[in-house]
């Protein structure tokens, strides 16, 4: 794998959590301590932060549907 194609990658990965948390923020009103607790608890899993904010009680199961259908439209 070439170099500038790692860095591409991984900051495409990067712009999308950062979506991914503006979204939990800005639309389902998730406080940024409770998503900064989950990330700092698995912060080699950034992928599976919705998951994580549901294990913690963070989110609801209607809250993580909607986290999901994010996803696939994202």
């Amino acid at each position: 794998m070439r170099k500038d194609s790692f860095f591409t990658s991984k900051s495409m990965k990067s712009r999308r959590l950062q979506r991914l948390i503006g979204f939990l923020r800005d639309e389902l009103a998730i406080p940024s301590a409770s998503i900064e607790l989950a990330m700092r608890h698995h912060p080699d899993t950034p992928n599976l932060l919705p998951m994580i904010l549901w294990q913690y009680g963070l989110v609801t199961l209607q809250q993580l549907d909607l986290i999901f259908d994010w996803l696939e439209t994202a």
